[in-house]
């Protein structure tokens, strides 16, 4: 839901604030910039630090992260200064937000690699050419420099009492989870970045709002101006019903090849495409396809155009059609991932070779796909869980499918 503003503003605003859940301070009859976003960017004589944190505590990266990053852009385009901050600290710890029980602690080295996977998929979305544009920092900048003294003047911000009330805690300590004290060092950490880069405004997910106030909270303490937050929503996956998720298999990658990219999104769901159109492309909603599947095709080619330029997005809508046709086959064969069967060991099961190649999350999941009926090879179903191949010969050239969307070409 976008939240209601003034149409004066919404005629001078309405990209920036395109799909936003929720702004907060937000007096929008209030002249005042403290309280009023519009106001504040309206009267502003220089850029505003947008802050964006990220905790590289993983590098499976798919649209779902994107959709702040895009925002980030955004004011990026609109003359402001991104300030990317990487949780190379926090991340060490792990937000809880959502969280049953408390995560595993990454080493130093796991954040480093994961940080620069992260990098590496958001330059598509980012301006990481114009100077001024863009800061990325890293919190252990200032965050590892924290004597006992100043951690304990962090911790006497906010009482148990106001950290327990933030969702995941009081579920935790409703079930008598365990809930260890470093994790109440999270948010207060996290709101301790707003304060070191002197942030203006901040984005986030519905789901960091406790985070976000957090940082207003420090930011008021230290003698600053408090930021403004801004969320956006979280993203439904391509089922249609749960938020997009790696582990339920309804997520875009950002990492994932065109045609991969493509042959998910052209299946979007009519329930759930205008929010799609919204929150991951910049097209006129007033200016889409009335027939649906025109507007899947259109959402797919512009989506994949995004992350792999023209060329391949046109090339992937080639093969998806050639696919569709012709299960198992592609126009040029270039555009569908390829996996190479060297390194497994024959003789070898189908549920193995699923599982290996990525296709399925791991052998049980390809159990279930071969009994619901999803897998092809070459375009024939597979129905025996047990059908085993005696060598790679046999394979070589073929293409491996599970549903209508994923697909893999076996090679040497």
């Amino acid at each position: 839901m976008t939240v209601s503003l003034p149409v004066p503003v919404l005629d001078r605003f309405d990209w920036l604030f395109r799909g936003v859940t929720e702004i907060f301070p937000h007096q929008p009859n209030s002249p005042d910039p403290a309280e009023n976003l519009a106001q504040r960017l309206t009267q502003t004589d220089r850029p505003l630090r947008v802050k964006l944190g990220i905790d590289p505590t993983g590098v499976d990266i798919h649209l779902g992260h994107s959709i702040p990053l895009r925002k980030l852009r955004s004011f990026q385009d609109a003359g402001h200064t991104a300030v990317l901050i990487i949780g190379d600290f926090t991340a060490r710890i792990g937000d809880p937000t959502g969280k049953s029980e408390v995560r595993n602690q990454l080493t130093p080295a796991q954040v480093t690699t994961n940080a620069l996977a992260y990098l590496d998929r958001v330059r598509p979305i980012l301006d990481f050419d114009t100077p001024g544009r863009l800061e990325v920092r890293y919190n252990s900048e200032w965050l590892s420099k924290l004597d006992l003294s100043e951690t304990l003047e962090l911790l006497s911000t906010m009482t148990v009492g106001q950290m327990l009330a933030k969702e995941g805690f009081a579920l935790r300590y409703e079930k008598e989870t365990p809930i260890f004290i470093h994790e109440f060092l999270y948010p207060l950490m996290q709101g301790y970045d707003s304060v070191a880069v002197k942030a203006d405004v901040e984005l986030g997910g519905t789901d960091q709002k406790f985070n976000l106030v957090v940082g207003r909270d420090l930011q008021r303490h230290f003698g600053h101006t408090p930021q403004f937050g801004l969320l956006m929503p979280i993203l439904l996956g391509t089922d249609g019903v749960q938020k997009m998720s790696k582990s339920l298999n309804n997520y875009v990658g950002l990492g994932e090849d065109a045609l991969s990219m493509y042959s998910k999104l052209e299946k979007t769901p009519d329930s759930i495409i205008k929010d799609y159109f919204t929150l991951l492309t910049d097209l006129s909603l007033d200016e889409l396809p009335e027939n649906p599947r025109e507007a899947q095709k259109l959402l797919a080619l512009t989506v994949v155009t995004q992350y792999h330029g023209e060329t391949q997005a046109a090339q992937a809508q080639a093969d998806s059609i050639a696919l569709i046709t012709k299960p198992g086959q592609n126009a040029g064969g270039e555009s569908i991932p390829e996996f190479s069967i060297s390194g497994v060991t024959f003789p070898a099961r189908i549920f193995q070779l699923l599982s290996a190649s990525g296709l399925c999350s791991g052998s049980n999941d390809a159990k279930r796909q071969i009994q619901g009926g999803a897998v092809k090879l070459d375009g024939q179903p597979i129905s025996d869980i047990e059908l085993t191949y005696d060598d790679a010969a046999s394979l070589v050239g073929k293409v491996l499918q599970v549903g209508k969307k994923r697909f893999k070409k076996l090679v040497n």
